[in-house]
Formats: C-alpha cells, structure tokens, sequence
C-alpha cells in the first residue's frame, strides 16, 4: 500500500527498494527557503542496520504488510528452531537469525509470535517479560546481605543474567526480554 511520507508513524515498516525498512524515528523539517523534507532513521529488519535518508516531504513510499502469527515452539534442531502454527498444526523451521533476541527466552513448549513477510520470518514479538529456571548459581553466603549485592546465574535457556544473592539454583525469576534483566522472583 502506498502512502507518502507525511503519514509516517514510529514502528511502521517499508519496503524500499527490496529492503525491508522500519521507521525507528522521524522529523518534518521545514526551512524557511525551499522545500520541507522528512529526515528519517530507518532500521533493517533483516539485518538489523541502521541507516538515516531523507526524503521530500509527501514523497511516495511503500508499505510493507507484517503478518503477526501465532506459534509454539517444540525443539532445537541443530541451529534452527522448529515451531508449530497453533492454528493450523504446520510444523516450521525458522534459523536463530530470524529468531533474534527470542532465542535467549524460549522454552519447548512456550507460545511465540512471529512477524512474517509472506512466508520470510523477519522476527518474533516476544511478551515484555518471561519467567525461566535457574539452572545454575552460585549458593549466597550466609550473612552476606549486601543491599544491591548481585551474582550471575545460568537460566534454563542457557543465558545468564545478574540476580539478588538469595535467588538459588531451581528457583523461578522473572526477566525482562527487553533489556534481559532480572525483575523479579517469580
């Protein structure tokens, strides 16, 4: 779908020139001698580059149609992560490329959503938070109650993150798939 460049709002996605491009910011700008021009920065879905272009201001652009589907994720194979359409039962293979920062999160089992461009996986949206095992952390010693004081644990999923000295192996914790941080004891 066509629009033009005054309609440009903040996470909208273009296909421009074959590139898949999401609009990250943007600014009307209107000098006081010759034309206003739009002054965008622009993300690569695929390749996660970021580029800033200018364009004239109600300048012609293409709209890029995201599909947002439902999926669960079953298991691992080799580097690429089969899921299954909740709706149709088709079984997927999407690369950890695709999977992006997902892949820190994910557990067999789990529900995902993935962002589709016809059939290409350009990416997942994740849920702002997940709860995982510890799978593995260092025992707090006793009387060691530091206000703020932190250690490293392995979650379930491989990833590690800074939790409080109380959290221990086996216990469940909250993160923030945002930022990957530790929230809270789940």
């Amino acid at each position: 779908m066509a629009l033009t460049t005054n309609d440009l709002k903040n996470g909208m996605t273009l296909e421009i020139t074959g590139d898949l491009l999401q609009v990250v910011d943007f600014q009307h700008v209107k000098p006081g001698k010759g034309g206003a021009f739009v002054r965008t920065t622009l993300r690569n879905v695929r390749t996660g580059a970021v580029v800033d272009r200018t364009f004239r201001a109600g300048e012609r652009v293409e709209r890029a149609f995201i599909d947002k589907s439902q999926y669960q994720f079953l298991y691992r194979e080799g580097t690429d992560f089969v899921v299954m359409d909740t709706e149709t039962y088709d079984q997927v293979n999407v690369t950890e490329i695709s999977m992006g920062d997902a892949v820190n999160y994910l557990v067999e089992g789990a529900n995902v959503t993935l962002l589709k461009f016809g059939d290409e996986v350009i990416g997942t949206d994740m849920p702002s938070s997940v709860e995982l095992v510890v799978a593995e952390t260092e025992p707090g010693l006793q009387g060691d109650r530091v206000s703020g004081a932190r250690k490293p644990a392995t979650l379930e999923t491989g990833l590690v993150i800074q939790v409080p000295l109380f959290v221990e192996t086996g216990g469940r914790v909250k993160v923030d798939t945002r930022s990957g941080e530790y929230l809270t004891r789940a």
